[in-house]
C-alpha cells in the first residue's frame, strides 16, 4: 500500500514537472516571438550532444547551417534559454559593441571546490577584467621573445626524436607527438619544469594532460548551462587528482625557484612578479612606459596564479597542438602546399641565419597556411556568453538578464556563403584582399572583442616553431589508415580527432 502510494506521488511530481517545463520554461522564445527549435523536455535541445552522437561544436554548426536565415535562434540547453546567433552584425554586437551586457561567459565558476578554474577564461565581472589588465603584459611579443629560447630547444628535441622514424619512413600519430612537444614547451614555460615528454611519452605529465581534458558530455553541458547543478552538489570541472597535482607542482616550483634565487625567462616568473609585486616589469624597450597602476592595486595570491598558469597549460598544450596537427593531416594531403610552405621557410631561414622570432614571424605564407587551419578546424568551435543585464538587440529580441548566448564558429567557418567551397584548404583566403572584403567577424578562432583570447599571439608562435622544425627537415604523406574526412571526438569540448592521424615521415 504504502509503495503504491510512493508510486502515486512520484508519478504526480513528474507530471507536474513536466507541465511546469512545457508550459513554463519551454515557453520563453514564443513569449518573445524569436523563432526557435521544439525542445525536449527534461533536456531542452542537447539530445545529440548528452548522449555522445555530435561533438558540441559540430552540434552548433548543425544549428546554425540549417537554420541562419533567421538571423538568431532559439534552443533550450536543458532549462536554459539559448540564443544562436547567425548574423555577423549581431556576433559584433554581442562581443564588443554591446560587451559591457555580455562580458561574461556565464559558465561554471567555484573557485573554493576547483581552484584551478580561477582563471581569465572562467572568472567573470570585476575580477576577470582586473586579473585581464594584470596578464596582458605578461603575453607582449617582448615578453613571448624572451620565451623563445624555450620553444626552440623543444622544436630541435621533437625534429631529433622523429629522425630514425623518418629515415625508416614510419607512420606516426602526429597528433600524439605534437601533443608531447606542446606539454614539454608550456610545462618549462608555465611551471618551470622539464616534463621531456617527447623521449618519455607515457610520464606523469602527459598523464595529467590528457585527465585534464576527459571531462564527460554531461559534466561539460552542466558547466556551461547549469552551473548551478555544480554548485549544490560541490563537483569540480576539472578531476580532483589533476587540481592537486597542479597545486602541489606550481607551489613547490615556486618556493624552489625562491630558495634558490633562480630567474628564468618565462611565464612562471612573469607570475612570481604579480606575486610578489602585483605588476609585471615592462619589456626593456618599454622602460618609459609607465605602470598601470589599477594593476598594482593588489597581488596575486598562488591560487590565483597557480589558475593561471594552468589554463596557459591547458590552452596552449591542447589547441596548439590540434592545430598543428590539422595543419600537417591537409598539407599531407595537398603537397603542392606543403612544398610552398617548405619552400618559405628554407627561404627565410637562411635569410634570418637560423630559427629565430623574427625569421617565423616573416613567414607570411606560414601565416596563412595556420590561419586556413584554424577556418576549417577552429579548437574552440563555439563561443557562449550571458547576458548580464537587460537589453534590447537588433531584429526585435529583447534578452532578459542571465539568458545564454552561443556563437557557432564551425558553422560561420564552414558556411559556404563565407567561404566559397569550404571544406577545402585553400591558404589563399588569407590574402589580405581577400580578408579585406570579408566580415571582420567571420573568423573567430581566438574570439573577438575585449574578452579576445589573450594568449593568441604565444599559440600562433608555438605552432609556427612546430611546424618549422619538421617541415624544414621532413616530407609527411597520408597513411590510409587516417580517416578522409576526418571525424571528430563527440565527448570533447575542443574539435579534437577520433582514432588519431597517422601521417607517414620521410626525410627530405
Amino acid at each position: 500500500m504504502v509503495f503504491a502510494e510512493l508510486i502515486g506521488v512520484i508519478i504526480v511530481a513528474l507530471s507536474v514537472l513536466y507541465i511546469y517545463y512545457k508550459f513554463v520554461i519551454f515557453n520563453f522564445w514564443r513569449k518573445r516571438n524569436v523563432f526557435y527549435l521544439e525542445p525536449v523536455v527534461p533536456i531542452g535541445n542537447l539530445k545529440d550532444f548528452i548522449n555522445g552522437k555530435k561533438q558540441m561544436g559540430v552540434f552548433f554548426h548543425d544549428i546554425y547551417i540549417k537554420y541562419k536565415d533567421h538571423g538568431a535562434i532559439g534552443i533550450y540547453s536543458l532549462f536554459k534559454p539559448n540564443l544562436v546567433i547567425a548574423d555577423l552584425d549581431l556576433v559584433r554586437t554581442v562581443l564588443t559593441k554591446e560587451f559591457a551586457s555580455f562580458h561574461d561567459r556565464g559558465i561554471f565558476c567555484n573557485e573554493k571546490v576547483d581552484p584551478l578554474i580561477g582563471n581569465l577564461f572562467f572568472i567573470m565581472g570585476k575580477k576577470w577584467r582586473n586579473l585581464r589588465v594584470k596578464m596582458t603584459p605578461t603575453f607582449t611579443s617582448g615578453k613571448i621573445k624572451q620565451m623563445f629560447p624555450i620553444l626552440s630547444e623543444c622544436s630541435e628535441e621533437l625534429a631529433k626524436f622523429l629522425n630514425s622514424k623518418a629515415q625508416m619512413r614510419e607512420s606516426i600519430d602526429i597528433k600524439d607527438i605534437f601533443a608531447r612537444y606542446t606539454t614539454d614547451v608550456i610545462m618549462s614555460a608555465a611551471f618551470g619544469v622539464k616534463s621531456n615528454c617527447i623521449g618519455e611519452p607515457n610520464n606523469e605529465y602527459r598523464i595529467q594532460g590528457r585527465k585534464a581534458f576527459e571531462v564527460t558530455p554531461l559534466i561539460l553541458a552542466l558547466a556551461v548551462y547549469a552551473p548551478q547543478i555544480m554548485d549544490l552538489f560541490s563537483l569540480t570541472f576539472f578531476d580532483r587528482g589533476v587540481i592537486k597535482f597542479y597545486m602541489n607542482m606550481f607551489r613547490e616550483n615556486v618556493e624552489y625557484r625562491r630558495t634558490h634565487n633562480i630567474v628564468r625567462q618565462d611565464f612562471m616568473n612573469l607570475l612570481m612578479q604579480l606575486m610578489d609585486r602585483g605588476y609585471v616589469e615592462p619589456d626593456m624597450d618599454d622602460d618609459k612606459k609607465k605602470i598601470n597602476e589599477s594593476s598594482t592595486v593588489s597581488k596575486l595570491t598562488i591560487a590565483e596564479a597557480t589558475a593561471q598558469s594552468f589554463v596557459f597549460f591547458a590552452a596552449g598544450y591542447e589547441t596548439s597542438s590540434t592545430t598543428a596537427t590539422f595543419a600537417l593531416y591537409e598539407l599531407a594531403q595537398y603537397h603542392d602546399i606543403q612544398d610552398k610552405v617548405r619552400k618559405e621557410i628554407d627561404e627565410i631561414l637562411a635569410k634570418h641565419g637560423g630559427l629565430t622570432y623574427d625569421s617565423v614571424n616573416d613567414m607570411t605564407y606560414l601565416h596563412k597556411v595556420v590561419n586556413e587551419t584554424l577556418r576549417k578546424y577552429p579548437p574552440i568551435p563555439f563561443l557562449n556568453r550571458i547576458c548580464t543585464k537587460d537589453i534590447a538587440l537588433p531584429m526585435n529580441i529583447n534578452l532578459p538578464k542571465g539568458t545564454s548566448i552561443t556563437i557557432p564558429v564551425l558553422g560561420f567557418h564552414r558556411d559556404p556563403s563565407i567561404y566559397p567551397d569550404p571544406d577545402k584548404f585553400d591558404p589563399e583566403r588569407f590574402n589580405a584582399d581577400v580578408v579585406a572584403d570579408r566580415h571582420p567577424y567571420a573568423y573567430l578562432p581566438f574570439g573577438e572583442g575585449p574578452r579576445v583570447c589573450i594568449g593568441a599571439r604565444f599559440g600562433y608562435i608555438q605552432t609556427k616553431v612546430g611546424l618549422v622544425s619538421l617541415l624544414s627537415r621532413y616530407k609527411f604523406h597520408l597513411d590510409p589508415q587516417t580517416r578522409v574526412p576526418l571525424i571528430f571526438n563527440e565527448g570533447a569540448g575542443v574539435l579534437s580527432v577520433k582514432g588519431g592521424v597517422h601521417l607517414f615521415i620521410e626525410p627530405r
